[in-house]
């Protein structure tokens, strides 16, 4: 087995066999009804100004909705860094057992989780970092270097040699950098590949039409596009649909559920690399194992690990519909 496959293999059952389907939720309702506990679970993640994280929150609430103990305390709506802030500073005074964070930004939230920490809080940090592991017991989150190295070794096999233009999401956000990193890294094993033209559009469908359009001026010739974000990656489909341009493909970033749809009728998208918004859920239960005292039941150890990286796997038209249930 590559290597590749068995980081997936060991992500998703770390972070899911433990999560899903009936046999484990008829056991979970059993030793409900006979201990009759429930763990209170914080929740707290960004305001759904973006497709991915409209998803998360939906999948954090699905997900807790499940088992008979759990009580979910979900917040909702910050736009800001000190919003949220005010909102987990609600839940520890709530004295939750358990919080599940997704920061706006990790840094500026890295106080107050670390506050919640302090007050005996466990803290689940979702996908963006804390700057300090005193901040949390136990993230889980995306591959953001991996992801960009999934698509530029799709997009090397595929063409083998050819030009290739990158558009990247928002450039001042460190997972930008790492993915943007990744892809590059990837690419070096192809020599017959360039990187002709890279530009960022900000993870939103208006500058994501933009920036392809001028890309799409200034490149008479293309072989292929990999898109960061596939929210973002409607406006480049916009901008390459008004341009009549059809002389390569496109790998999109995320996994939403229309790139796959696109992927499925065979499209300009032939590959979207996954960042599960499914992560949430897979954080949810981590919480609930954490406020049990267990760890993962396909695993030998006696409690949940520190750090759960999630594979990014490539969907295709081969493969997509293995992945559709987890598109946003």
């Amino acid at each position: 087995m590559k290597r590749a496959e068995l980081v997936q293999a060991a992500a998703v059952a770390a972070a899911g066999a433990a999560f899903a389907g009936t046999s484990t939720l008829a056991v979970t309702q059993a030793a409900f009804a006979q201990s009759g506990k429930k763990i209170n679970i914080g929740f707290s993640a960004p305001g759904a100004n973006h497709g991915w994280l409209a998803a998360i929150t939906k999948n954090a609430k699905a997900q807790a909705a499940k088992y008979p103990d759990v009580e979910l305390a979900l917040t909702e709506g910050n736009s800001t860094s000190a919003e949220q802030i005010g909102q987990i500073e609600t839940l520890i005074n709530r004295k939750v057992d358990v919080l599940v964070i997704l920061p706006q930004e990790g840094q500026a939230l890295t106080a107050v989780a670390t506050k919640a920490m302090r007050a005996g809080i466990p803290v689940v940090n979702l996908d963006r970092i804390f700057s300090s592991p005193l901040a949390y017991r136990t993230w889980i989150g995306g591959d953001n270097y991996g992801m960009g190295v999934s698509a530029g070794n799709y997009i090397g096999q595929t063409l083998k040699a050819g030009k290739v233009v990158e558009i990247a999401g928002l450039d001042s956000l460190e997972l930008t950098k790492q993915r943007s990193a990744g892809f590059a890294d990837a690419l070096k094993g192809y020599p017959g590949i360039t990187l002709v033209a890279r530009q960022a559009a900000d993870f939103t469908p208006d500058t994501g039409e933009r920036v392809m359009a001028n890309v799409l001026q200034a490149q008479p010739h293309i072989d292929a596009v990999w898109n960061h974000d596939d929210d973002q990656g409607i406006g480049v489909e916009a901008a390459i649909r008004n341009a009549h341009r059809s002389e390569f493909f496109m790998v999109g970033g995320a996994g939403s559920k229309h790139a796959m749809d696109v992927i499925r009728a065979g499209g300009i998208i032939k590959a979207t690399v996954l960042y599960s918004p499914s992560m949430s859920a897979s954080a949810v239960n981590l919480a609930r194992l954490i406020g049990l005292g267990r760890g993962l039941s396909e695993t030998v150890e006696k409690a949940v690990p520190s750090s759960i990286t999630l594979y990014s796997a490539v969907v295709t038209k081969e493969n997509v519909a293995r992945y559709a249930d987890v598109g946003f």
